[in-house]
């Protein structure tokens, strides 16, 4: 089977030479990027060179619109594929095998009933495959240097595949020859990716929140920063308008938990309860909505593993009502796999976002953006200390991106595409 060469600007490009040119029907088998052009080697273009060869063409009977069997268009020869030779195990005997079979008489194969016209391109297609899977494809720099720059982040595999494909689909080839540039994008992509959480503007009162998660995440911390930010009156931290909050617990297992949030409520001036089952839940949320603006609900700390107590703690939590916001607690230096295996086994809550604690306990957060972006799930706040209130900001676009490793980053480019509203970030009344 004689190969065929064109080259072009790009596949589109290549087929449209070779149609207008040979008028005829083709099959392109293989496409590499070559160089286009130029004088010595310099001012050339990036271009595409693709091998193809002549398909068959069965014109149909106009009296019995059936498709007539007629011999393959071209006479085929045993030649060498012109631009390269491909050392293919059994590849030559195959060819052999098609070039006999395709040397008899059709109609003399037909009435014998041995092979078909259909049947000799059933092994076209097997040696175009053969040939498919021996050809190394050349990858352009750009790609394997994106791939590096995710993968040093900690972005799953399957995330920094669909980067590489977006990349492939809308990136022109001038634009691969320039680094910056590919950062650029990718920087915009991995943003467009993160969902963050939009608080209600009807939200009625009283605000339910209720921080769920793993052990170990900060959970106790986190609600302390938020009843410090909503809870007291400050001209700092870009604090709102203090409400009347109050801080319930359920966490009687962990050795001083209780304790605890009692002290830190004494020493903020916020009302603390404590509860262990759905019916009391219920009944302090109701004693004390008329003069509370936000209740800020602590939870067990459970192991994502530990289904039957998880089972057990969302039992007492549907005493908050089906106005409460649920928000999932993770450690920013968590890993891809174990991230994915908290959301899903806090899924029964049906949590509304995710907050991110610990962000500066790692440099790796792409781990975090891929594990909630398969999730699909939103990002609320984040925190990156233990100091109350300052270490606690709602989340934003910026805030990840300018935390990733190895970028160039435009600050105010990005903030002008993913604008965050940090004046307003804690209003709510």
């Amino acid at each position: 089977m004689e190969m065929y060469i064109e080259n072009g600007l790009d596949r589109k490009d290549c087929e449209l030479k070779i149609a207008e040119k040979y008028k005829r029907p083709f099959h392109i088998v293989t496409q590499k990027e070559i160089r286009i052009g130029g004088f010595l080697g310099l001012f050339s273009k990036p271009g595409v060179e693709v091998q193809f060869y002549f398909t068959p063409f069965y014109p149909k009977n106009p009296s019995t619109n059936t498709t007539v069997n007629m011999p393959f268009p071209w006479n085929i020869q045993d030649t060498e594929i012109k631009s390269k030779q491909y050392s293919q195990p059994n590849l030559e005997e195959e060819k052999r095998k098609l070039i006999a079979a395709a040397g008899r008489n059709y109609t003399q194969i037909n009435e014998k009933g041995g092979e078909t016209a259909q049947q000799i391109l059933d092994s076209l297609n097997e040696i175009k495959e053969k040939i498919d899977s021996g050809v190394k494809k050349e990858e352009h720099p750009a790609f394997i240097r994106a791939q590096e720059l995710l993968k040093n982040n900690d972005f799953s595999q399957n995330y920094i595949n669909k980067m590489l494909e977006k990349m492939r689909k809308e990136l022109p080839f001038e634009k691969l020859d320039d680094p910056d540039a590919v950062q650029e994008h990718l920087l915009e992509w991995i943003g467009e990716t993160i969902n963050i959480y939009k608080e209600d503007a009807t939200q009625r009162k009283p605000r339910i929140m209720v921080l769920i998660g793993p052990t170990g995440v900060g959970k106790t911390t986190t609600i302390t920063k938020l009843a410090a930010i909503y809870g007291i009156e400050s001209d700092e931290y870009n604090a709102p308008a203090a409400v009347e909050v109050r801080m319930i617990t359920i966490d009687a297992f962990r050795i001083g938990a209780k304790d605890q949030i009692e002290k830190i409520g004494i020493i903020m001036q916020i009302p603390v309860s404590y509860v262990d089952n759905k019916l009391a839940l219920k009944k302090e949320i109701a004693v004390h909505s008329e003069v509370t603006d936000m209740f800020l609900i602590d939870t067990i700390g459970k192991s994502p593993k530990d289904a039957a107590n998880i089972g057990k703690m969302k039992e007492i939590l549907d005493g908050a009502g089906r106005d409460a916001e649920f928000h999932l607690v993770i450690s920013a230096s968590t890993k891809t796999s174990d991230i994915e295996n908290i959301m899903q086994q806090f899924e029964p809550f049906n949590y509304k976002s995710v907050i991110i604690t610990k962000m500066d306990e790692t440099d790796k957060i792409g781990s975090v953006i891929s594990a909630i972006a398969e999730k699909r799930k939103s990002i609320s706040f984040l925190t990156d200390g233990q100091t109350v209130p300052v270490d606690i900001r709602k989340a934003s676009v910026v805030r990840f991106l300018i935390n990733l490793d190895g970028f160039k980053v435009d600050r105010e480019k990005l903030e002008k595409r993913f604008p965050s509203g940090d004046a307003e970030q804690f209003r709510w009344k």
